[in-house]
């Protein structure tokens, strides 16, 4: 009963919080005047990528007795990170925007950067793989990849921070969709903003580590590995800020912006996330469920490769990245 009613209210914190984090970035981003894609791609992607950056990381260096353990949720919650924002989260959010806006309606973010994440994401986690499939005696050859993919995610930030200006002129600038929410009591200037923003970040943390508690309550009574529970469970919570931020903004018509929060995300998790694994423990992949998910990864980053460049990002085929997931669950459950 316990795990159940720390479920319900880290769903109503996150909720809260992300309405919260999105109106101050959105006011932020405004002041700045860069890009959405700068908005949503770097400031909410990275913002909201703090939970899943967090948690694997405190298990490698701080969980249990067992360090065997503890790097399994930690490889866990680092491959189902990218896994979930490339299904679920890519899923959920064609849901919504199906149902607001027709199923058969555009959803239009920026090409530019869409593309750009994309492809960077895809490079950046073949990468990652390479790394794992590496022999033992190489380790040290991993410390190349290591420095290649802080390198990839800081080549990642100059080219969209150096489009931002030409996509402002386009029409593509960051613009506040209503008041400041702590304005009427503050005031509205960029200081509040900024601390909005942080109080919003602050609830998002605490929500998303509240659902984990509750998550890992009731894994005990379902019984499964700390691996599956990292790969299956521990992301929906962790990745609840991205879901909930891209469903708000795809609601509002913000298709920029809630595009580039997931893929954004992607793009930090599978760049800077792992590379921070590789230097804290022996990083390497098997046949089995965490090799199911990357391999799911990189198909569902294929899947909106495909339907941005077809002219098919709708509601309706952008729903079907969930599949995948749901395939993930099938193997899980058949092995």
């Amino acid at each position: 009963m316990e795990s159940f009613f720390s479920l319900a209210v880290a769903l109503v914190v996150v909720f809260i919080a992300a309405e919260i984090f999105t109106n101050a970035l959105e006011h932020l981003g405004e002041r700045m005047g860069v890009s959405e894609g700068v908005t949503g791609s770097i400031f909410a992607a990275v913002g909201t990528a703090m939970p899943e950056t967090i948690i694997p990381i405190v298990a490698i260096l701080a969980g249990g007795a067992s360090e065997a353990v503890n790097h399994e949720v930690g490889l866990g919650a680092i491959l189902g990170a990218p896994f979930m924002l490339a299904t679920l989260s890519i899923g959920l959010m064609g849901w919504f925007a199906g149902r607001k806006r027709g199923w058969s309606t555009p959803v239009a973010p920026e090409a530019s950067g869409l593309k750009r994440d994309l492809s960077v994401f895809l490079v950046s986690y073949l990468l990652v793989v390479a790394a794992a499939l590496l022999p033992a005696a190489w380790e040290q050859v991993k410390i190349l990849f290591v420095f290649t993919l802080f390198g990839i995610y800081f080549l990642y930030l100059l080219n969209t921070i150096k489009a931002s200006r030409q996509l402002v002129d386009a029409g593509h600038a960051t613009e506040a969709d209503g008041v400041l929410y702590i304005s009427r009591i503050f005031g509205d200037s960029t200081p509040v903003a900024a601390v909005q923003l942080l109080v919003g970040l602050g609830m998002l943390v605490a929500g998303a580590r509240m659902f984990v508690h509750g998550v890992e309550l009731a894994s005990d009574v379902l019984g499964v590995s700390a691996l599956v529970v990292s790969l299956l469970i521990v992301p929906v919570a962790t990745e609840l800020p991205e879901k909930v931020n891209s469903i708000l903004w795809i609601r509002k018509g913000r298709d920029t912006l809630a595009v580039g929060n997931i893929t954004g995300a992607m793009v930090f998790q599978g760049t800077v996330i792992p590379a921070l694994a590789m230097m804290l423990m022996p990083w390497s992949l098997e046949a089995g469920p965490a090799m199911a998910a990357v391999v799911l990864a990189l198909l569902g980053n294929g899947w909106l490769w495909y339907l941005s460049r077809s002219g098919r990002m709708n509601g309706a085929y952008l729903s079907m990245s969930m599949l995948l997931y749901v395939v993930f669950i099938l193997y899980v459950v058949g092995g």
